[in-house]
């Protein structure tokens, strides 16, 4: 898990996590949220823990690195508005995806003319 990734990177250099959160310019508390998994990183401070434990953002979020994923990709997709979007989806019923994929296609439709 991130969290899992994030205490292993920060073990290896022998940092606390006030350090970290220092060099993050974040509370301690906030960090030690990602580490046990209670939040999640914005895109800017996924970057600046990429840059600091030398990793990609792949790498933190998945475990594996990925090369074909740009930083670009990684801020459209941790976009809190998106996220707030996907989790309502995720949560709704089956009528009521049927019917936002009816109205996407519509959308869709309507740009092409």
């Amino acid at each position: 898990m991130f969290g899992d990734r994030l205490k292993m990177l920060r073990s290896a250099r022998k940092w606390t996590q006030e350090e970290v959160a220092k060099k993050l310019e974040i509370s301690r508390g906030t960090y030690a949220h990602y580490e046990i998994n209670k939040r999640q990183p914005d895109f800017e401070t996924l970057k600046k823990l990429s840059n600091l434990y030398e990793v990609t953002i792949d790498y933190l979020l998945t475990g594996e690195d990925q090369q074909g994923a740009t930083d670009e990709m990684w801020k459209e997709i941790l976009d809190p508005q998106k996220q707030l979007f996907f989790k309502d989806l995720m949560d709704a019923p089956e009528e009521k995806i049927a019917e936002l994929i009816k109205i996407w296609d519509i959308i869709k439709e309507r740009d092409k003319k």
